[in-house]
């Protein structure tokens, strides 16, 4: 057990063992500077990690709510919160970051405390060195934004009008109002279904023009009449608003629809303008003749943050935080750019439209700060692309180039910007020089009509030449002409170099130089490896991970590292050895005359050394492995070339499953391994239609209670050859195929059927795999899933592991929030294998963490596994996580949980997984 630190009356800044690490002036300046600029205002602290003694700075006792306390009441308060962080960083290495929340009462109501800390190290001193600062008003605002959340939804939810968010053409929400009115039974009979499912084709061609023109975040359709179409065979008039919107990161329409049957009646002009009026995404402002605001449309609402009511009676200049006067706007056109602020104080690039009423303005303020930082990102995009882009005006000069244009043409936009569009020569394929009349930007200029794939030469300042697949287009659509028009090229300098070389292209690669796909088949012959002597080792290379720099860095980059590679493989191989690229990151090593498995693979290592020196491409310093698969023929062996290359290939999968960068050699029993693995693929496909998937519950206990009061659901499949398949073999089947969704959905929907009909008062804890994770549709999987068998969502956990949320971070902690939304509860699995750390658990929102079986496996062998547990409980304790202990499997071992303050334990000791009706 970890023992608290000692407090000691003659301790005052530290004990002399930690001077190095504090610095002669008490601490460690650089370090401190840093923990303080995290949190603000904060007092410093530091805790000896050796001698178990605190220290701090003064101010100390009035942030943790002791003020004016004698030093042993300080010590005490401050050891009783950092409890957590002094046990953690007690197995922490150096330089570990802590991060910690504290509540505190105090006579003016609850406060809450930010502990950040890190350990530092000098010679045989240790130390935790943090800093504490009152968070409290963080707290308080967090708070009222989730409350205005919570508002938010509930309007929505209770709006008498139908609402509905529909992504990729797909109904991803729908309130209850828009339930209703479709006379739907519930919104798993809208959700996933096609919009136009529910919009009469009459109204159709209307409704997908209003979306297409959509192009902004935030853009507002005008409001527009419409056919619904009922379930019931019906239909309704509606007036429609689509707002281009996002949903779970991704563009998607939110659209807002009024039943206006029984106002067909009334007249059309005036219900058009009360929508207009209501529904327009600009600001609408009535002011009096000197400036008073009269009105305040919906719309000033959400563009300014200011309600009608607080606005109505004040100057317009101080309602939208800068001076204005309408008159003169009138006076300088009626129309400006200018830059207000929101309530918040929140700036805004606004375009103002001034026009007189009686007794009065009308102010159109069109909030364009969106549009003006959708530009900016542009702008960024466009300087970043590998493609060279000109912007030609429509007089015909050049506007702005991008730094791939600079570096395409060798020129310098300064130099070139404001100079006609006709200062590069060009000439056609032929080496015809082309009239600057005839330049394909020209003609986009003069006529509208775009050119595409323009293959041109174009002569650089210095003399040289570059080959490039040019195309212009206008950049407005307007019809207006001469337009401006944006140019783009790629160089194609070397592909038609490449393309010179026919003859030499028939049997080497055009990329590498390396013989192609059917030469390496050919010199695998058993009549090519008659001439032989010896034994003839064929290896199979497979770049790791290539994909991802192809993807990442362009496919330029990736073909100068295939360039690299084929280099390296020449040289590594040996005098007389054929190498070849097969295609994509494949490549083939065919050595001829080696003395057996031994040579080959030291063969095998040296071609791997070579591939891993760093390869250097544009600045960046990229890193390769392969994966090499080798098959061993003998003489005499009547395998073609093609089944040879076949076995490596085989064989260089089976490396690439042992987790890459590894080299395995083909035998029969590895193709009898394959054709099963590849078989049972395609069985897994039908598995979810055969009833062969089923579920095994195993029983989860409070330790606190002895009783059962969860279950884990555990996918089991019975093959109906091979019998039961163990789920170490089929799920990462299942994961590599991208079936696990599928699989996953099924399971999901079986065990929620199983609990709410045979056991409703237990917990269920279901895995959730990272590919699953990755899906856009989970939530909605989820949500249909509980609802379809009537269970609680809260009585649904989701276990997801380290791994799965290191992948991606990011979409990771989105995807826990919209299932959290959902009501269900959120674990973390097999705590302590991966990278999870303290400032993770409090950022996720969890409820539940489970130890590891490795951990749990070392009570009561290892007090090294003890300590490991008992931090990792304390951990999940001071956030506020229920701990379970997975593994479980004797007595001991139990009750060595319940000392530890455990909370809940599964494991054969309490109960091995079973069908329901088992248990």
């Amino acid at each position: 057990m970890v023992t608290p630190p000692r407090i000691r009356d003659d301790v005052g800044s530290g004990s002399q063992d930690v001077s190095g690490l504090i610095g002669d002036a008490g601490f460690d300046h650089e370090l401190l500077v840093e923990l303080s600029l995290s949190v603000g205002t904060a007092v410093v602290w530091w805790l000896d990690l050796v001698a178990e003694e605190f220290g701090w700075m003064p101010g100390l006792d009035v942030v943790i709510g002791v003020p004016g306390a004698d030093t042993q009441t300080v010590r005490a308060r401050l050891a009783e919160l950092v409890a957590p962080l002094a046990v953690a960083a007690k197995a922490a290495p150096a330089w570990q970051d802590f991060e910690l929340e504290q509540p505190l009462e105090s006579k003016t109501g609850p406060r809450w405390l930010q502990f950040r800390a890190r350990v530092s190290t000098h010679g045989s001193a240790r130390a935790l060195v943090g800093v504490v600062a009152d968070v409290t008003r963080r707290h308080a605002q967090q708070r009222e934004l989730a409350d205005l959340a919570d508002r938010y939804r509930l309007l929505v939810d209770l709006s008498p009008d139908a609402i509905v968010v529909h992504e990729a053409g797909r109904l991803v929400y729908a309130n209850p109002a828009a339930v209703r009115f479709v006379r739907a039974r519930s919104d798993a009979d809208i959700l996933g279904r096609p919009i136009t499912d529910f919009v009469h084709p009459d109204s159709q061609p209307e409704m997908l023009r209003r979306i297409a023109k959509l192009i902004e975040p935030g853009a507002t359709s005008e409001p527009a009449d419409a056919v619904l179409v009922r379930f019931d065979g019906g239909t309704t008039d509606i007036e429609s608003v689509s707002v281009r919107t996002t949903w779970e990161g991704r563009p998607a329409f939110q659209v807002i629809m009024r039943d206006v049957t029984e106002q067909k009646a009334a007249a059309a002009a005036l219900r058009y303008q009360a929508a207009l009026a209501e529904h327009v995404s600009d600001a609408l402002i009535a002011t009096t003749s000197d400036g008073v605001v009269t009105s305040w449309n919906p719309s000033a609402e959400n563009v300014y943050g200011l309600r009608a009511a607080d606005a109505i009676g004040q100057p317009i200049g101080q309602v939208i935080g800068a001076p204005l006067d309408p008159a003169e706007v009138l006076e300088a056109g009626g129309v400006v750019h200018a830059v207000h602020r929101r309530s918040d104080g929140d700036t805004l690039a606004v375009r103002v439209s001034v026009a007189r009423m009686d007794r009065g303005y009308v102010l159109i303020c069109a909030d364009e700060t969106a549009r003006r930082r959708a530009e900016h990102h542009f702008t960024a995009v466009v300087a970043a692309i590998g493609e060279g882009v000109l912007v030609v005006g429509a007089t015909g000069l050049i506007e702005s180039v991008n730094p791939a244009a600079e570096r395409i043409l060798g020129i310098r936009a300064q130099e070139v910007i404001g100079k006609a569009a006709s200062l590069t020569e060009l000439h056609d394929e032929a080496g015809q020089p082309i009239p600057p009349e005839l330049f394909p930007s020209a003609i986009t200029r003069t006529t509208g009509g775009a050119q595409h794939g323009r293959i041109l030469r174009a002569r650089r300042p210095d003399g040289t030449h570059v080959w490039l697949s040019l195309s212009a287009r206008a950049l407005t659509q307007d019809g207006v002409l001469p337009s401006a028009t944006v140019v783009s090229f790629t160089d194609i300098t070397e592909r038609r170099m490449i393309d010179s070389r026919l003859e030499h292209d028939a049997t080497h690669d055009a990329l590498t130089g390396l013989c192609n796909r059917a030469v390496t088949i050919d010199r695998l012959s058993p009549a090519a490896r008659a001439h032989r002597s010896g034994l003839t080792a064929a290896l199979f290379i497979d770049l790791d991970k290539f994909k991802v720099i192809n993807d990442s860095l362009g496919h330029s980059t990736g073909d100068e590292v295939l360039r690299v590679v084929g280099t390296r493989l020449s040289r590594s191989s040996r005098r007389g050895d054929v190498v070849g690229r097969l295609g994509g990151d494949e490549f083939a090593v065919i050595a001829f005359g080696v003395t057996g498995p031994d040579e080959a693979t030291a063969l095998a290592n040296h071609i791997r050394a070579e591939l891993n020196r760093p390869i250097s491409v544009e600045g960046r310093q990229l890193h390769v492995d392969a994966s090499i698969g080798i098959v061993i023929a003998e003489p005499g062996d009547s395998r073609n070339g093609s089944d040879l290359l076949r076995d490596a290939d085989l064989a260089m999968y089976q490396a690439k499953t042992r987790g890459r960068g590894r080299i395995a050699f083909f035998d029969v029993e590895l193709r009898e391994s394959i054709q099963r693995r590849l078989q049972l693929e395609q069985d897994l496909r039908m598995a979810p239609l055969g009833d062969e998937l089923w579920l095994a519950y195993q029983p989860i206990v409070d330790l606190r209670t002895d009783r059962r009061t969860a279950v884990e659901g555990l996918l089991r499949w019975t093959h109906p050859c091979y019998g039961l398949i163990s789920p170490c073999e089929f799920i990462p089947l299942a994961e590599e195929s991208d079936l696990i969704n599928i699989i996953g959905a099924h399971m999901l929907h079986t065990a929620t059927r199983e609990i709410a009909v045979g056991a409703p008062g237990l917990q269920l804890y279901v895995n959730l795999s990272a590919r699953q994770l990755d899906d856009p549709w989970l939530t909605s999987t989820i949500r249909h899933a509980t609802h379809k068998a009537g269970l609680d969502p809260s009585s649904l956990c989701l276990e997801i592991t380290e791994s799965a949320l290191t992948r991606d971070p990011a979409q990771a902690a989105r995807t826990l929030a919209a299932l959290r939304d959902l009501g269900v509860r959120l674990a973390i699995d097999d705590f302590g294998t991966g990278y999870s750390s303290l400032a993770q658990l409090l950022t996720l929102p969890l409820d539940t963490l489970k130890i590891d079986r490795s951990f749990t496996a070392g009570l009561g062998r290892s007090d090294e596994a003890e300590a490991i547990v008992t931090s990792i409980i304390a951990m999940a304790h001071a956030v506020d996580l229920t701990v379970i202990a997975e593994g479980v499997e004797e007595v001991e071992q139990l009750e060595i949980l319940r000392t530890l303050g455990c909370d809940q334990a599964q494991g054969f000791h309490l109960g091995r997984p079973a069908p329901l009706v088992e248990l």
